[in-house]
């Protein structure tokens, strides 16, 4: 059974170099390292993540290891890309980031933390959205198994790179 926790203030810098090892293992061999390096600095820094954790409309949950430390991670918190027409955004909200550590995956902890952020979200919105990159099936057929929808791109920038992404929706 994987125990969730509530990030804290104390949480931010294992986090930050989580968040940034997570998605440098996952997507790094995509992009020039000036983008990468360029990106990183600016998508999770440590006075950004304490912001959110301070902020009601925002949740980061922590999985940890059996040495306690973090395995993976969920943050749930206000839109922030443009929806595709048609595509309601009050009473709606998403899934920033979802990362499981390479040791930790296939343990369930993936599904203990989407499980989590689906009952954050019901408790708050009535729509949960998601983007994610189109070359990363494995992370579309789990949201999939999870009843989300494609229902349009994003175009998501890393440094001077932009990819696209689909924009995944599930009806709470």
């Amino acid at each position: 059974m994987t125990t969730i926790t509530l990030a804290r203030d104390e949480d931010v810098g294992e986090l930050t170099l989580f968040a940034s090892t997570a998605f440098t293992h996952t997507f790094g061999h995509i992009y020039d390292p000036a983008d990468l390096a360029a990106f990183l600095a600016g998508w999770n820094p440590p006075e950004r993540i304490r912001d959110q954790i301070a902020d009601p409309g925002w949740a980061i949950a922590l999985a940890h290891d059996d040495a306690g430390a973090i395995a993976g991670f969920i943050k749930m918190g206000p839109i922030d890309f443009d929806l595709p027409e048609g595509q309601p955004g009050e009473d709606a909200t998403e899934l920033h980031q979802l990362y499981v550590g390479e040791a930790a995956k296939g343990t369930g902890i993936a599904v203990a933390l989407m499980d989590w952020g689906i009952e954050w979200a019901r408790a708050r919105a009535s729509i949960l959205y998601l983007s994610v990159f189109t070359e990363n099936p494995r992370a579309q057929a789990f949201y999939r198994r999870y009843g989300f929808v494609d229902v349009g791109r994003n175009a998501f920038r890393v440094g001077n790179h932009v990819d696209e992404d689909r924009i995944f929706r599930l009806d709470l």
